[in-house]
């Protein structure tokens, strides 16, 4: 398990707006852990971004105008795949009574699987000693 840093970008919910931003970091050199998407309300979309390095991730944004949101906390978790792998991550939270408010997971292939989890920011200490 791994804590790492999420931060979001609000865009217009037109085509191509999702390629403008990436396209933006690619050329900047942001690499990414893990990209997420998603409509907010009818006009708008936010596209949360794990980046391997926040820091240069924050020092690009500034540097192409690009507005992030504030910063998040995401808990980077891997393992061998197995019927109930992220509900038994989910499990041990649940057992401490921390609330998962977002989670995305995907098989890794090769019998793995990686998933990231969001808590509350005041849940975070707690949480990274349930997962550890």
């Amino acid at each position: 398990m791994t804590k790492l840093e999420v931060y979001s970008v609000v865009v217009s919910n037109k085509p191509g707006k999702g390629a403008q931003v990436l396209g933006a970091f690619k050329e900047a050199g942001v690499n990414f852990l893990g990209i997420w998407g998603y409509p907010v309300g009818k006009s708008k979309s936010r596209i949360d971004l794990v980046a391997e390095d926040a820091a240069f991730l924050k020092k690009a944004a500034k540097q192409l105008k690009i507005e992030l949101g504030k910063k998040q906390t995401a808990f980077h978790i891997t393992g061998e795949d197995h019927p109930g792998a992220v509900a038994d991550v989910l499990a041990k939270l649940a057992a401490k009574e921390i609330n998962v408010y977002a989670v995305q997971a995907l098989c890794a292939g090769n019998g793995r699987f990686g998933a990231l989890v969001q808590v509350d920011e005041d849940d975070v200490k707690k949480a990274t000693k349930a997962l550890a």
